[in-house]
């Protein structure tokens, strides 16, 4: 089989902004793969980590399980507690959306409580974030005009229920 070439370390500036690039082109399994290639050097670069969360989240409605199971990962190798924190609300945000475009049985139900959860990590992100950083509180402010404005996005009252009663 063929093996993957390694970067060289001057080339990770410019590696990364073209994974920004590919994402804004939404082609996020470019973006992942360079990422990817990056990480293969520099194993701890937030940048890369970041932005492979983010390229991975592009890719949930296509590849739900493999690709939140993969942002998840990576996103526990981000060392900024604000930066974990609101790119958890990224990723839960979009798993929500992602339950919605699927379709099927209680997607309303699941996409609510990723909502709500991507909600409780913006909280927490807008509580600690740099001083003139409202970037969570936009994020907030999107989920709760998306629960307003989507009338399938509504708690499940009988599994509610149901965990209380066990």
């Amino acid at each position: 089989m063929f093996e993957l070439k390694p970067l060289s370390h001057e080339a990770v500036p410019a590696a990364l902004e073209k994974a920004y690039r590919y994402r804004l082109l939404h082609e996020p399994v470019e973006a992942e793969s360079i990422c990817r290639d990056i990480l293969e050097i520099d194993a701890d670069n937030q940048e890369a980590l970041v932005m492979l969360v983010l390229a991975l989240s592009d890719q949930l409605e296509e590849h739900l399980g493999t690709a939140a199971a993969e942002a998840k990962a990576a996103l526990a190798r981000i060392r900024d507690e604000y930066s974990r924190t609101y790119h958890a609300g990224i990723l839960c945000e979009r798993r929500a959306k992602a339950h919605l475009t699927r379709g099927g049985p209680r997607a309303g139900h699941i996409a609510y409580e990723w909502m709500r959860e991507a909600m409780d990590h913006f909280d927490r992100a807008a509580a600690i974030r740099p001083h003139g950083n409202d970037d969570a509180i936009l994020r907030w402010n999107t989920c709760v005009r998306a629960l307003r404005s989507k009338p399938e996005l509504v708690p499940d009252l009988q599994e509610s229920t149901h965990h209380w009663l066990e």
